[in-house]
């Protein structure tokens, strides 16, 4: 057995020299390692992404993570003051401090969703105005734009006033990609700046056909969420039961003394985790896939 585990770390050895002279790798992974300063600007980039879809694109990162501190901290006071046990304090704690994500991410969805409906209408009258009243692509978009969903006027005027100042379209079309964070937006945009860019007469049947493309993805998600509906509100009897169920039992004789026990947190805590793990898996399971952003 010795000699196994000395041969295993010999041949590591010669593995780690070896790459460190042919491929200049340093420290003891199998592989480089990604710099944790690029991982960090990545992930930051994400968040900035999902904030930005969800129409908070003024809001920083650090913003956000203060305000799940002090949901976290206020949702452990309260849960303490009204159970007097600590574990089953922070487990509610951290389960509320999930609160603004889950906001986001709601208010995200709902965005999403009216931006998606609201683009093959746009589209079609971009068609329109650049093919029978002969609009320059810029302005059609612009125009468009301006008689758009209120959320995504904002971003468009953004874009609006980066066209004033460079009159660069490629750099306009990218503020706008940028702060509407949609495939959508995305695939339009593109579509636009190789029409503006390199020309072409079939301009207004390549819209036609994203505009069906678009339509389609719509109508099959509207379907989607019309059959979850009921399963939907069953979900939020995954909360109402248990937590009506603690209440009414903190009323009852010593319940609320039961809680201050060692067993009562433990069996507190647990159930607290099983009632947070059914929601969490409840909603995985649910959440129709998101199309990846490839001009993003």
């Amino acid at each position: 057995m010795t000699a196994l585990a000395l041969s295993l770390v010999g041949a590591y050895g010669v593995y780690l020299v070896y790459t460190a002279l042919a491929f200049g790798w340093r420290g003891l992974g199998v592989s480089p390692a990604v710099s944790s300063a690029v991982a960090r600007r990545r992930r930051r980039v994400e968040l900035e992404q999902w904030l930005a879809q969800a129409g908070l694109d003024g809001v920083r990162p650090s913003q956000f993570f203060a305000a799940v501190g002090l949901i976290f901290v206020v949702a452990v006071a309260l849960a303490f003051a009204l159970l007097g046990a600590i574990l089953p304090a922070l487990a509610v704690g951290g389960f509320a401090a999930t609160y603004p994500a889950v906001s986001y991410r709601a208010r995200r969805r709902r965005r999403r969703q009216t931006t998606a409906e609201a683009w093959p209408r746009m589209i079609e009258e971009m068609a329109l105005l650049t093919g029978s009243l002969g609009r320059s692509i810029p302005q059609a978009l612009f125009e468009v734009g301006a008689r758009g969903p209120v959320e995504m006027r904002p971003a468009f005027s953004a874009a609006h006033r980066e066209w004033m100042l460079t009159t660069d379209f490629a750099r306009t079309v990218g503020v706008l990609k940028a702060r509407l964070a949609d495939v959508t937006a995305d695939v339009a945009c593109e579509t636009l700046l190789v029409a503006q860019e390199i020309g072409g007469a079939d301009l207004e049947r390549r819209l036609a056909a994203l505009v069906d493309d678009r339509a389609a993805d719509v109508q099959g998600r509207k379907d989607a969420l019309a059959e979850q509906a009921g399963v939907r509100f069953a979900r939020k009897f995954v909360l109402i039961v248990p937590a009506g169920m603690a209440l009414a039992g903190l009323s009852i004789g010593n319940g609320r003394a039961a809680f201050q026990t060692a067993a009562g947190q433990v069996a507190a805590l647990v159930a607290v985790l099983v009632v947070v793990g059914c929601w969490l898996w409840s909603g995985r399971i649910m959440r129709l896939p998101d199309e990846e952003r490839v001009f993003g």
